[in-house]
Formats: C-alpha cells, sequence, structure tokens
C-alpha cells in the first residue's frame, strides 16, 4: 500500500464503475480479477477473488514504471514487514509472489470502512468513542516497535474504522527497520538495504512528521510517538496540529517550532499529549505509555493534583480578569473551568456564583448588545398589541355615522391619523425596528383627537390608562421615563388649555351643579349616542385589559424562569443559595 495522501485507504472497495485498464487484466491463475481500486506511490491495489477459500482479497502490484532495484527491494520490504506484523491492527499479509509479467505482488485481507481523516471532518462523535480508537492504534504502533519496525507516515487517512468496529493501521510503505538482525530479505537475494532513501529526500507527510524526521528519516519509535501525539492533538481539539499549507516550505517550518499546547481538554489528556509533542526524542513517552496514559482516563482515573493545580490556575486567571468590563466573559470561562477541574473548590464555587448572581458594574458590549435585543423584541410584541388595538377604531365607525357627523373635515382627520397611526405600528412590527419617541408622539396626537369626540373628560381618561400600559413596555421610554410620563399628561392638559384660550370648540359647561358635554363632532342624543358611550367605554376596558395581561404575563414568567434557573443552580453550584 504506497504513501498516498488520500482519507480512503486503497484497499477499500471503490463503489463506482471502473473501466477494464491494462492493470484489471492481471493474469494470475488462483484469483479471478476484478475491478482497480487505486494506485499508490509504487503500486496499485485491486479487487480479487479466491475461488479455493471462498474469499475476497485486495492484490497490490508494483508499479511498472519503476523497476529500479531500489524500487523493487521497497514494494518487497513493505509486504514482508507487514507480513511479520500479525496484530490484529495490522492487515494480514496471505501470499507473495509474481505475475506473469514478472511482477511482484502480494495479497492482502480486503477491509472496508471509514478512515479516521474522514471520521475527524465528518458529524462529530464522542470523544470517548475516538479516543478508543488511538489506543488501539497505539497498541498495534507499540508492537511494531517492539519488532523494530518504525511506520514513519501516522497519520488519520492511515487509520481505518471498520464496519464493525475493527482497527487497521495502514500503508507500511514508509516504515524504516531498526534492527539490521530483524532486516527483511527476499527470496531472490535482492539486497534490501536500510537507506533505501534518496539523498535529501522527506520521507512522511508534512503535518505529523516529527522534527527529527524533517533533517534525518533515519528516525527510531519516537517519530511515530511524535506522530501518535499530532493524532490525539486533532482528536481533542478538532483541527490539525500543523494545517497543511500549499508551500512544503512554510509546513515544514512549523514543525522546527515547538508545538502549541492544545486547546481545553481535560488535564490529563493535554498532558499527555504535549508530553508526544515534546521537541527532544529521547523525552517522549513510548507508544505503550500513551496507550496506557489515555485508557487510565477512558477508565475514570484521573490525576486529582494535577486537576486540583489547574483549577487554581483558571481560577487565577478569573480573578485577574473580574474587574475588567470587556472581560467578563473570560472571567466567566475560566472560573467555570476552575469550578469543573475541581468540583469541591470552594473558591470557585464562590467566584462562579459571584459572576452569576451580582451584575458587573459595566456591562459587558456583548451583554448590553444582549440586553437591546431582548428590549427590542419586547417592544415590537407590545406594538404589534398596539395594532388591534388601533384596528378597534374602525370597528367604532358605524356607530358614529348612526350618530351623525357634525364636522366632517376633523372626522376625516382623525381617521387619516388612525390609518397612518396603524401602517406606522405595522411597520415597525415587520421591520424589527422600534422608534420610541415617535410612537410616544404619534399617541399623544391621537389622544388630542380622541378628546374631540366627547371631550377631555370622557373616553380620554381610559385611553390614556390604556396606552400608558402599552408604551411602558418600551425600554426606550423606560429610560426616559420624565418624557414618557410629561407626554401622557400634557396630551391630557393640552385640549383643556386650548379650550380656554378660545382655539378650539368648547367640548363642556361646568355650572349649576351640571356638568355638560358637548361633541364638535357629532350630534349628541337619543339612542346613538347611548351606545356609543357604551361601546366606547367598553373598547377602552378591553384595550387596558389587555395591554395590563400583557404586563402581568410578561413578568410572571420571568420572574418563574429566573426562580427555575436559580434552582438549577443551587443544585449544581454550592453556595449559590446563600447568596439570594
Amino acid at each position: 500500500m504506497g504513501s498516498s495522501d488520500d482519507a480512503r485507504s486503497d484497499t477499500v472497495p471503490d463503489t463506482s464503475p471502473q473501466p477494464r485498464t491494462r492493470a484489471s487484466r492481471l493474469s494470475l491463475p488462483s484469483y479471478d480479477i476484478g475491478s482497480l481500486l487505486g494506485k499508490g506511490g509504487m503500486g496499485e491495489v485491486l479487487i480479487a477473488r479466491d475461488p479455493e477459500i471462498g474469499r475476497d482479497v485486495a492484490i497490490k502490484r508494483m508499479n511498472d514504471s519503476d523497476g529500479s532495484p531500489a524500487a523493487l527491494a521497497r514494494f518487497l520490504r513493505e509486504a514482508k514487514i507487514q507480513a511479520r506484523l500479525e496484530h490484529p491492527a495490522i492487515v494480514p499479509v496471505h501470499e507473495l509472489g509474481r505475475d506473469s509479467e514478472g511482477r511482484p505482488y502480494f495479497t492482502m485481507k480486503r477491509i472496508t470502512g471509514t478512515t479516521l481523516h474522514d471520521v475527524l471532518r465528518g458529524p462529530p462523535r464522542g470523544l470517548p468513542a475516538l479516543l478508543r480508537v488511538f489506543v488501539d492504534v497505539c497498541r498495534a504502533i507499540e508492537f511494531a516497535h517492539a519488532k523494530h519496525v518504525v511506520h514513519r507516515d501516522l497519520k488519520p487517512a492511515n487509520i481505518m474504522l471498520g464496519d464493525f468496529g475493527e482497527v487497521y493501521v495502514l500503508d507500511w510503505g514508509l516504515a524504516r527497520v531498526t534492527s539490521e538482525a530483524d532486516e527483511p530479505r527476499s527470496n531472490d537475494d535482492l539486497a534490501l538495504l536500510q537507506g533505501l532513501t534518496a539523498a535529501g529526500a522527506v520521507l512522511g507527510t508534512p503535518g505529523y512528521m516529527a522534527p527529527e524526521q524533517i533533517r534525518d528519516p533515519s528516525v527510531g519509535p519516537a517519530a511515530d510517538v511524535y506522530a501518535l501525539g499530532s493524532i490525539l492533538f486533532e482528536i481533542l481539539a478538532g483541527e490539525p496540529l500543523h494545517p497543511r499549507d500549499d508551500a512544503l516550505a512554510s509546513t515544514l517550518a512549523k514543525h522546527l517550532r515547538t508545538p502549541a499546547a492544545s486547546a481545553q481538554v481535560p488535564p490529563e489528556l493535554e498532558g499527555v499529549c504535549v508530553a508526544a509533542l515534546g521537541p527532544d526524542p529521547g523525552a517522549r513517552p513510548s507508544a505503550r505509555d500513551l496507550a496506557e496514559s489515555v485508557q487510565q482516563y477512558l477508565d475514570g482515573d484521573r490525576d486529582l493534583e494535577r486537576r486540583r493545580a489547574k483549577s487554581a490556575e483558571e481560577l487565577a486567571r478569573a480573578r485577574d480578569l473580574i474587574g475588567d468590563p470587556a472581560r467578563r466573559a473570560e472571567a466567566s470561562q475560566h472560573a467555570g473551568r476552575a469550578l469543573a477541574l475541581d468540583p469541591e473548590s470552594r473558591e470557585a464555587a464562590a467566584l462562579v456564583t459571584r459572576l452569576i448572581v451580582e451584575p458587573p458594574p459595566v456591562l459587558p458590549d456583548e451583554l448590553r448588545e444582549r440586553l437591546a435585543q431582548l428590549d427590542t423584541m419586547q417592544t415590537l410584541r407590545t406594538v404589534g398589541l398596539a395594532r388591534f388595538a388601533l384596528l378597534g377604531f374602525y370597528i367604532l365607525i358605524p356607530l358614529v355615522l348612526w350618530m351623525g357627523i357634525v364636522d366632517r373635515g376633523v372626522f376625516a382627520l382623525m381617521i387619516g391619523f388612525v390609518t397612518a397611526h396603524l401602517a406606522f405600528a405595522h411597520w415597525q412590527f415587520r421591520s424589527g425596528r422600534a422608534y420610541d419617541i415617535a410612537t410616544l408622539a404619534t399617541n399623544m396626537i391621537l389622544l388630542v383627537l380622541v378628546s374631540r369626540v366627547f371631550g377631555s373628560y370622557v373616553f380620554v381618561p381610559a385611553a390614556v390608562c390604556a396606552i400608558a400600559w402599552g408604551l411602558g413596555q418600551q425600554a426606550g421610554l423606560l429610560e426616559r421615563r420624565a418624557l414618557f410620563t410629561g407626554g401622557m399628561i400634557v396630551a391630557f392638559l393640552v385640549p383643556l388649555l386650548l379650550e380656554q384660550l378660545g382655539v378650539l370648540h368648547s367640548t363642556s359647561l361646568i355650572g349649576d351643579g351640571q356638568l355638560v358635554i358637548t361633541s364638535p363632532l357629532f350630534r349628541i342624543g337619543g339612542a346613538a349616542t347611548q351606545a356609543m358611550l357604551i361601546a366606547g367605554n367598553l373598547f377602552a376596558i378591553l384595550v387596558a385589559t389587555v395591554f395590563g395581561q400583557h404586563v402581568s404575563i410578561a413578568r410572571r414568567r420571568a420572574q418563574h424562569d429566573l426562580e427555575i434557573q436559580a434552582w438549577h443552580l443551587e443544585k449544581m453550584v454550592p453556595g449559590v443559595a446563600a447568596h439570594r
């Protein structure tokens, strides 16, 4: 199996139709040859069936483009190394031979599945499942090292997850035998030298190669450990340790620097990962040590002292940041991590409680934006209700016509303004924008117009209450309480003042123990007037009641949500109840 950056191993069948190439006409009497699966650096892989045993196999045959003794030796080396590594996580080799054209081939178990490369870039999988795969890979590499074999090209694309839970380490084409006594020999006495690499060549995959492997390909087991650390980092962080660049030189330069610490992960795994990625090959753990450390984490063993030390570090960072409003979110993250690392820490619990219960003196920009969004949503809900209240004016038009209109111009002005007010409210609701001052002004004008119906003492007080209920839900007006309250008072007093100045027709006469109401717009008298008074007052009562219920329901829901959250916090974080 030649070195390749493909995400799928070349032993995996390709279900797409394949053309019948020259390679697919390979003549091997013992096998029924199928389609071409793919090509690697040293050979091509085909599907075949062994009719005698009745099993499917994969056959890898050496390319005919390079028949040099060195290429032949490297191809046979891969077959022999892979054949002698009898391990459940290493694809077994069944047979080694030559085809009718004299080119060497070897047959392997045919496997199917998905590479770890695809898994890491696909839908998220649970960390324990990926760590179990990693342990199996470490065990396989540990076995290879015990046989004096270094893989030299470990990467997620060379790790296969079988369809039935199997794990395979693929592509041993760049493997190196570290003991001359164990160097494989071919049957035809080809000289299989250890130094088959051309001068200046780089063996391996940029992004997973150890720094010493870039300088000298004659590396030992520590280079595989570095690659395992890179794979573990990718599992934990969700991204490669050294992202691939278009320029090889740029990628290799990144390897020559000390790798950065991993993302926020359990400290036991972080320590294992950092140790495997150490710049000194002699200080790195063995593949067995990696497997045992990760397995201990999976078994539930925790390094309590290390966790307490990390918790103290996170706690110190949170305390340093808590005084900066712009970094309040970071302080919360560090405090939460400190408590997660050491749930018994009273200091961490107290700081988390403080961050939750005590609001900061200056709200961070992100939090202020979220609160502003909530205020806008509440305002728009109120505007939505106001639309239905304005529609009620049209319901009263038949009663107005029944009473008889005195001043058609003012009546037309009132209906036109109500229509414009309704359109403005609808536009705010649909656009998601709230204009508090403009809304206050339009409602003040509406109150002045309503006072022309039966004067300022009938309908207007009820209308003021209903409108105040609604406008009181708008955060912009609550922040301008003096303006809001003054606007409502002015809207009630201005018509009375204009009547006293003679600008508007008088709508009331007080004297001799009587209050006489007149209307400059409609004729007053009879059943029509009585029906109008009843309907108008019922409408005002209904609007005020609906707005009041809306306010009470929102307040009750908010209180219940806060109490539910507080209850959960009391159960999760010690000490929260004491601060309530």
